[in-house]
């Protein structure tokens, strides 16, 4: 019986990680993502599938990232029927984005066929509704970090802590393969270590093969440490001029954070004590999610969460979920902070905050998240002069200040050191990230004497 690995999506690019491993009549995918890109490339990718979804025996799913999770719905649609594995923690957020995700589907549809009415071109559909979606995590089976379950009659699986976001797990597959076992693992986004609210990532042992990442694969992050600094020195000059800080943020986990830091700072009096908005509605949801879920946090925050002391729940904090009272802030002239989706600034509530913002020098612009190119988030990092917001040009005199020591994702020595935790490996295959990180990371393994591939899309390697 061979054991095979195909590699659907996530390799040589961010986006839409997905693998299949098959051993026997055995198939198991691991992680079902989103392709994000030009709207018609998206919909066929994540449409056409080169393997069955019917015969998938189960799905085992990493964590509640969209490029991760985002296209179960579709899956669904063409007939996969077996139980989704994750934690608890990953099956709550996980409803919460794919009902977000089948929202943003259904708006972009409606957008894109009033124009094609007006030219006589045919009406498109949605790639999948927010009903089709609610009714995707009704599969779901949660399972605790380290319990071993098995998914197949030759197939095992656990769970184990991958410090990425909430919930977020390494996946260990161990695959009985006539007289031998084969121990596979799957780090398909890893987090680091100190991160605020999360454990550190559990390094797997035993290992015969890897999957891993390699997002930042030729790069270095600033030390975590920095971002409560430079967060607290950004905010007071800002507040001290009388300004707004605007905190363009992705919903899951980095706005979390930002109230995680917020709240530290505000605690040894650090900065003003002025209003702080998160205005978001999923946002509000998911920081609900968390305190639900305080087992996923590290030791510190459980304890404070247990005392009554939530790292989300302090005073001059102000969740907003109606629209007129979002719109009501840029009425209000006080110096305040605002936290909005989306992270790259590409929609939602940041961009009538920016519209209203972005023009008046007392104001700041604090990006916490990477801006992927052409987005209006990269051209405001940037600082390109003049920016187009709602078809309207609009000239950035707003101070930028960029925190990258935020990154929720392992750096280069990150990798190197959770790769070297698992040795001795047969193999290590690198995923989840652009051509040139990959093989940027490719190299440093090489120089420290270890063999890693980089597999191209729909490719199927044998795992001898």
């Amino acid at each position: 019986m061979a054991v095979k690995v195909k590699f659907l999506g996530g390799v040589k690019t961010v986006t839409g990680s997905s693998h299949l491993v098959s051993a026997g009549k055995t198939e198991v995918l691991l992680d079902a993502g989103l392709f994000q890109g030009h709207r018609d490339e998206s919909y066929k990718i994540n449409t056409t599938f080169s393997f069955n979804p019917r015969l998938i025996n189960a799905l085992v799913l990493s964590h509640a990232h969209i490029d991760h999770c985002g296209n179960i719905p579709s899956l669904i649609k063409q007939g996969l029927r077996c139980k989704i594995y994750t934690t608890a923690a990953t099956k709550a957020l996980t409803e919460l984005m794919l009902i977000d995700s089948g929202k943003i589907q259904e708006e972009d549809v409606s957008y894109v066929n009033k124009i094609n009415k007006r030219i006589g071109l045919p009406e498109r559909k949605p790639l999948y509704t927010r009903k089709e979606a609610s009714r995707a995590t009704k599969i779901f089976r949660p399972i605790s970090y380290n319990q071993k379950f098995c998914i197949a009659k030759n197939v095992c699986a656990t769970l184990i802590d991958a410090g990425h976001i909430l919930g977020s797990a390494v996946v260990v597959l161990d695959i009985k393969d006539e007289n031998r076992n084969v121990r596979l693992g799957y780090a398909a986004d890893l987090g680091r270590e100190n991160l605020p609210l999360l454990n550190n990532p559990v390094i797997p042992k035993g290992l015969d093969y890897l999957i891993i990442e390699s997002t930042y694969g030729g790069r270095l992050h600033a030390p975590i440490e920095e971002a409560q600094s430079k967060l607290r020195e950004a905010i007071s000059r800002t507040l001290r001029r009388g300004g707004k800080v605007l905190i363009p943020s992705f919903t899951l986990e980095r706005t979390q954070e930002v109230i995680y830091y917020l709240n530290a700072l505000l605690k040894e009096k650090l900065i003003p004590n002025v209003p702080i908005y998160v205005d978001s509605p999923l946002a509000t949801d998911i920081t609900e999610v968390f305190e639900a879920h305080p087992d996923y946090m590290d030791e510190e925050n459980r304890q404070a969460i247990a005392r009554g002391e939530s790292p989300f729940g302090f005073l001059n904090l102000r969740f907003i979920r109606e629209q007129r009272e979002s719109k009501a802030l840029n009425a209000d002239k006080r110096p305040m902070i605002i936290i909005a989706g989306s992270g790259m600034c590409e929609s939602g509530r940041i961009l009538h905050h920016l519209q209203n913002n972005i023009e008046d020098s007392r104001n700041m612009i604090l990006v916490v998240g990477y801006m992927a190119r052409d987005t209006l988030g990269r051209k405001i990092v940037d600082k390109e002069k003049f920016v187009r917001i709602f078809g309207i040009e609009y000239e950035l005199n707003a101070e930028v200040v960029v925190i990258n020591a935020m990154s929720g994702h392992a750096d280069k020595n990150e990798l190197m050191k959770f790769i070297s935790g698992c040795l001795p490996l047969k193999r290590i295959f690198l995923v989840h990230g652009e051509e040139d990180q990959a093989l940027a990371l490719q190299e440093t393994l090489a120089q420290n004497g270890l063999n890693s591939y980089i597999p191209s899309k729909d490719e199927e390697v044998l795992l001898e």
